[in-house]
């Protein structure tokens, strides 16, 4: 430089700005100069390299090895402890179910109860109907319970006599968004649905029950997701299986999908509220919603789905396809009702 003249530089770490007079931190992780595994943290002109949560860093100061949160933290798990990516979930062995605390483990004979049920329920296919049901994805139903509630769908499913002139069944579920699994038009076997239901994802986050409402009454009951038209008297019939508070108001559209004609039914587990599960179910009340604190709630549903199977209570068209009839479907019911109620019992004084 010449007498009388200046120019700027800048100090390590940073660079000339387009004026030639101030200068910029040089941020190495914006411009994508660094080879971190996961997470790069910028100081001017240099960078280094961090792990999530549940990783550690390794001696490369680059690259990043899941640790075994099961072996390096007090889990408490009950049972056993799986890690997952940065964290880790407990599981309990067959035969029982995670608790809300997701740690400890209590007995429910699930098998006995549900078989008791569906024995039920397949002693007469012959009533017709539109069925979707609205399942809880949300985070607090947890992945191993979620597992139990699809095991439920398909215990349902096995119950009903599926074809497409036949019950339809459309899955939908909810948490802070709501997404249709399948329509009622999709499948027309109950092996295609059971298989569907199976490959299910857990959407966890949100309860936004009252979305869900909407949805099912909007689309999931619409002509163009294949409910058949109203004009057939095609029973529909709308299930609820929920284990929190809604996020949001479920009343608008629980009323407005009972003044449509959806013979509404609410199950509610652990903190589900009792009073929107009444507010959801259609009359009686009393025969069409149910609460319990754990997944035993699926022993009650017998009574409520009787209409799915005697053709003299349904209001649709009924295609009789076994000899099975109303009136000597009455001495089963009821031997089969004693049963229930006598396991039940049983149940309870062994907790």
């Amino acid at each position: 430089m010449g007498p009388g003249v200046f120019s700027c530089d800048c100090n390590e770490g940073y660079r000339l700005n387009g004026d030639e007079k101030t200068c910029s931190p040089i941020d190495l992780c914006a411009e994508g100069k660094h080879d971190c595994e996961q997470i790069c943290i910028s100081t001017p002109g240099v960078f280094t390299c961090d792990c999530n949560k549940g990783f550690k860093l390794n001696r490369d100061k680059r690259t990043c090895t899941n640790m075994d949160m099961c072996n390096t933290v007090k889990h408490g798990c009950d049972y056993q402890c799986v890690n997952t990516p940065g964290s880790y979930h407990c599981i309990c062995p067959e035969g029982q179910l995670l608790q809300d605390d997701g740690k400890t483990c209590g007995r429910t004979d699930i098998s006995n109860t549900t078989h008791l049920l569906f024995v039920f329920i397949s002693a007469c296919k012959s009533a017709n109907i539109d069925l979707v049901l609205l399942i809880d994805g949300s985070k607090s139903v947890r992945p191993q319970n979620f597992e139990l509630v699809k095991k439920f769908v398909n215990q349902v499913v096995d119950s009903l006599d599926v074809s497409a002139h036949g019950t339809r069944v459309g899955l939908v579920q909810y948490s802070s968004r709501v997404r249709t699994e399948f329509p009622l038009n999709m499948y027309h076997t109950a092996e295609d649905i059971k298989a569907a239901v199976m490959k299910v994802d857990y959407m966890e986050k949100g309860t936004m029950t009252g979305l869900a409402l909407k949805h099912m009454l909007e689309y999931s009951f619409s002509e163009a997701e294949g409910a058949r038209p109203a004009s057939r008297n095609i029973p529909r019939i709308g299930l609820v299986f929920t284990d929190g508070r809604s996020q949001d108001d479920i009343s608008e559209y629980a009323k407005k999908a009972k003044e449509a004609g959806i013979t509404m039914y609410a199950v509610g587990v652990g903190k589900a509220v009792e009073d929107e599960l009444r507010e959801i179910a259609s009359d009686p009340v009393e025969k069409h919603f149910y609460y319990t604190t754990d997944f035993s709630a699926i022993n009650t549903i017998a009574d409520n789905l009787k209409l799915n199977v005697c053709p003299a209570e349904s209001q649709g068209e009924v295609e009789v396809k076994d000899p099975c009839a109303c009136e000597n479907l009455v001495e089963f019911q009821q031997a089969t009702m004693n049963s229930l109620d006598q396991f039940t019992q049983k149940h309870i004084l062994s907790k």
